[in-house]
This record gives structure tokens, C-alpha cells and sequence, in this order.
């Protein structure tokens, strides 16, 4: 009977919110038509500019995209409740105004051969370090950038408004803590205290008495969001993007406290071709590992690494294509039941107990990717990233000769076996996530 009630507020909630976005969409967030590219947008309102990738604009709409004015910003959040926050998003999420693309017409819908999606949380210095690095690329010209909040900023709304290299788009997970604060899947007050007892929790009465996890730990909000976010972001980006619906090229998963080579893009596409060429089956493509650099790069820079994907050491900077994605939703129901609240221990869960096949992944020997600091979800040290990108920024000077390699080869294959998660570390036995999480590919 409990497994149909969570099932049930799950639905409702869903149901609620598809109601309020349709209810948006009809008032003019969607209204399409004549009516839409009539009406001027409010002063700093979402898609100003009219970018949203749409194959069928009409020539007035595609000369506003070319139009050389810089985008406006997104509206402030208003002060009447959660509510509207929730409404703010949904509009967002289904109008996907796209920034810059008429700058970038390269990177326009299935031109853009690469795609970048990072997870952005609250740290707004290591964001901006992130897109300085970018701005650094050469060809970065030649991507979509998708910035996936979940959280509503005015830092990182600015952040993201002066990106103008490459075009953008900023999407907004649905469920998050800012937009639930007082109910599921944020912290209901009715919630069981974490470190509570089972048979306490049950003589208390508290929501989610049944369902510790394995260590007998109840949900903390702040922790399951993390996964939550990551599982809804791949499904959005992949199957509810309008402009990535005829994308054919590799999609690279970073998060906000990454900083990227000058000669990133270049290292990827020659590892994507690089994979095409001598390893069709390694479903995944590394940017770097976490291992620290020891001597200078020459005689490195061009070697790539062959291995099993372990996601201690791979899921920083981690492209994969449209057919690893497909048999990846395929596990959905394992990736929401595991009971591990970290989304990468998760996926080396799969790779042992749902995928087809193990995964395999390409990895420079030199990386083009780095930390910019050691904090975050599993540290307690306080960061200073501008510190650690200017260390970041003198390796690569001091090597800068041996960037953008013409061509890149496999210099080692490991051998390879499948590898399983050394230890579970709960966090993720509530019921609530599971069915949520399960329940993305159904919304929106």
C-alpha cells in the first residue's frame, strides 16, 4: 500500500507540473504563430533575442537570430513563492532559447559536431574559471553549450548572459531543493531525521520510516539531488532538446569545477575519430584523469590510453554518443534502485550488472582537463580555484608547444575486465528517489 501511495504523489506532482507548464505555454510562453514574433518580450526577459533552435522559423524570426544586439538577461525570481520559481523553469525548459546563434550559424542545430553539457550547482568562481578556459579553445566556435542549473542564481545568470563564443543555452533541473524546500524531493519536515533508527522512525511516524538505506541512514536532500540532476539532465538533453534532435556527434559531461586545455576540442575530435577508427566498442571518450602531471609533455601529448572505464578515474570530462546514451536509459530502473547516492559509482554499477557490455574508454595520457579544486560534495577543505587555474595555466604554458597534436595513437592497451563498485555507499534508499527518478523519461 505505501509503494502505491509514493507512486501516486510522485504522478500527482508530475501531473501538477505538466499542468503548469501547458498552462504557461497557452498564456504565451509557446503561443506560436503570428502572435509569438509579434509580441516583445518583457525588458530582461528569457530569449529576447528569439534564438530558440527551431527548424521551422519564419524569415523575420531567422533575421532576429542574425541580428548583432547582445542578449538580455534573464528576469530576476519573483518574491511571491516557489511557484512561480517552478513556473520560471518550466517556461525556460520548454522554450529553449538559445543565445548566440546567430553569431555561430557553424553551431547551429545538428551542425554543432560537438556538444558540451555541464552541471552547474552554486559555485559561481569555478564556473567562470570554466568558461575563461573555454573561451581560450579554438573552435569552441563550433559548439553548443548547454549550462544545466539546479539552481536559480543571478551570479550564474550572468555568468552564462556573456558567453560570446560559442552559443548557449541554460536549462534548469525541474525538481530541485530551491523549487521543493519544504516537501519532497527536498526536505519534508515530516521527513525522518537521517541518523534516526528504523524502529524509532516507525513508532514516530515519520514519512519515509520504512525505507533507510543500507546503513540504516535516511534521505538527505542536498545529496540525492546531485544524482537526481544528473539522470534528468542526460534524459533532457538527449531526448528533449530541440536543437540537439539530429545530433550525430559525441556529447562531453562536465561539471562546473572543471577547467579545460586550450587544445580540448582538438584532442576530442581526434579521439572521437580516433575511436571510430581503432576501438568502436569503447563506448566512452576521457578527457583526463585525476592523476597528477609529473614531467613536461613532450612525447606524451599525442598518446592515448586504452582501458576498462572505472569511475574514480573516468568520469571527469566523459564524451559518449547517441548509442551508448540508448542502451544507458535502457538501465534506468537500476540506475534509480542503486543504493549509492554518487551518480558515477552508479554507472560502474551498470557496467556490471545491466549494460550489454562493460565499458571501455579512450583517455589522453597528457590531460586536457582539470580540477580547480579539491572541495565539493566529498571534501571539507575551503577552495581557492583561482590559485589552483593559475597552476593549471602555467603547466600548459610551460608545454604549450606540445598542444594540438596533428595526429593521436594508442600507445597502451591495458587489459581489460569488468570492474565493480568496492564498496556501496547508500544514501539512496528512499523509495521517493527511486520513483522520481524512474519517472524522467515520462515528464516533460
Amino acid at each position: 500500500m505505501r509503494l502505491r501511495i509514493y507512486k501516486r504523489k510522485v504522478l500527482l506532482l508530475a501531473l501538477a507540473l505538466a499542468v503548469c507548464a501547458l498552462a504557461l505555454w497557452g498564456s504565451g510562453g509557446g503561443g506560436g504563430g503570428r502572435r509569438r514574433q509579434q509580441q516583445q518580450p518583457p525588458r530582461g526577459g528569457p530569449g529576447s533575442t528569439g534564438e530558440a533552435a527551431r527548424v521551422s522559423e519564419a524569415p523575420a524570426r531567422r533575421a532576429a537570430l542574425n541580428a548583432s544586439s547582445p542578449p538580455a538577461a534573464f528576469p530576476s525570481l519573483p518574491e511571491n513563492g516557489t511557484l512561480s520559481y517552478r513556473s520560471l523553469v518550466y517556461r525556460l525548459n520548454f522554450d529553449q532559447p538559445v543565445r548566440n546563434l546567430g553569431r555561430f550559424p557553424a553551431a547551429r542545430s545538428a551542425a554543432a559536431d560537438v556538444v558540451l553539457v555541464v552541471q552547474v550547482h552554486d559555485r559561481a568562481e569555478h564556473l567562470r574559471l570554466l568558461l575563461e578556459s573555454l573561451r581560450k579553445a579554438p573552435g569552441v566556435e563550433n559548439v553548443l553549450l548547454v549550462l544545466s542549473h539546479d539552481l536559480w542564481a543571478e551570479e550564474l545568470n550572468r555568468l552564462a548572459e556573456r558567453v560570446d563564443f560559442c552559443p548557449v543555452l541554460q536549462v534548469f533541473f525541474p525538481f530541485s531543493i530551491q523549487l521543493y524546500p519544504r516537501e519532497f524531493p527536498g526536505h519534508d519536515p515530516r521527513d525522518c531525521p537521517r541518523d534516526l533508527g528504523k524502529a524509532a522512525a516507525l513508532r514516530l511516524g515519520c514519512i519515509n520510516a520504512e525505507y533507510p538505506d543500507s546503513f540504516g541512514h535516511y534521505r538527505e536532500a542536498r545529496f540525492s539531488q546531485t544524482k537526481h540532476h544528473w539522470w534528468w539532465k542526460l534524459h533532457f538533453v538527449w531526448e528533449r532538446v530541440r536543437a540537439l534532435r539530429e545530433h550525430a556527434g559525441p556529447v562531453l559531461f562536465l561539471e562546473e569545477d572543471h577547467y579545460l586545455a586550450p587544445d580540448f576540442y582538438h584532442v576530442l575530435k581526434k579521439l572521437w575519430a580516433l575511436r571510430e577508427r581503432e576501438c568502436p566498442e569503447c563506448q566512452i571518450v576521457s578527457l583526463g584523469t585525476y592523476s597528477p602531471v609529473r614531467g613536461g609533455f613532450a612525447g606524451r601529448a599525442d598518446k592515448v590510453e586504452m582501458k576498462t572505464w572505472k569511475s574514480t578515474e573516468h568520469n571527469m570530462g566523459m564524451a559518449f554518443g547517441r548509442d551508448t546514451y540508448q542502451k544507458l536509459i535502457e538501465c534506468t530502473d537500476a540506475f534509480c534502485t542503486y543504493d549509492d547516492y554518487n551518480w558515477d559509482w552508479t554507472l560502474q554499477h551498470l557496467t556490471v550488472s545491466c549494460l550489454p557490455k562493460f565499458w571501455k574508454v579512450l583517455v589522453p595520457e597528457i590531460p586536457r582537463i582539470f580540477h580547480t579544486g579539491d572541495c565539493g560534495m566529498h571534501h571539507k577543505k575551503s577552495c581557492r580555484p583561482s590559485t589552483q587555474s593559475a597552476k593549471i595555466d602555467s603547466l600548459l604554458s610551460t608545454n604549450q608547444q606540445y598542444l594540438f597534436p596533428e595526429t593521436m595513437s594508442v600507445s597502451k592497451r591495458y587489459s581489460m575486465a569488468p570492474l565493480s563498485p568496492h564498496v556501496k555507499n547508500g544514501g539512496w534508499g528512499d523509495i521517493r528517489d527511486h520513483e522520481l527518478c524512474k519517472s524522467y523519461r515520462r515528464l516533460q
